[in-house]
């Protein structure tokens, strides 16, 4: 993974978790052939391990398949909320928690 390709590493993204893509803002351009161009996915792989499902891909440079970094995204249920999170040196970390439930608990005010 390759810190002079990113303007920020490991970006502070709230609540956002991507499971494909990129966030082209934090690229700044490659550190090996200088150029700032699409990023390719490359080295896909996703499974379970655990319950837990585990995306990873890894971030290329389209001109000459520089690694800028390595991204590792995951979904599981933990009692009654789905749970997601990302790591990622370009994207960044991420984590976010919805009920499965019609109405969070969380969210609930009380009547009394």
């Amino acid at each position: 993974m390759c810190g002079g390709c990113v303007g920020t590493e490991y970006p502070e993204r709230g609540t956002t978790c991507l499971e494909g893509g990129s966030f082209l803002l934090n690229f700044v351009g490659c550190a090996q052939c200088g150029r700032r161009d699409f990023v390719l996915v490359g080295n896909r792989a996703a499974g379970l391990h655990d319950g837990e499902e585990i995306v990873t891909y890894d971030h290329l440079c389209k001109n000459c398949h520089h690694l800028i970094a390595h991204h590792e995204y995951t979904f599981s249920v933990v009692d009654d909320y789905q749970e997601y999170t990302m790591l990622c040196l370009l994207c960044g970390r991420a984590e976010d928690s919805i009920s499965i439930l019609p109405d969070d608990p969380r969210q609930m005010t009380p009547l009394f």
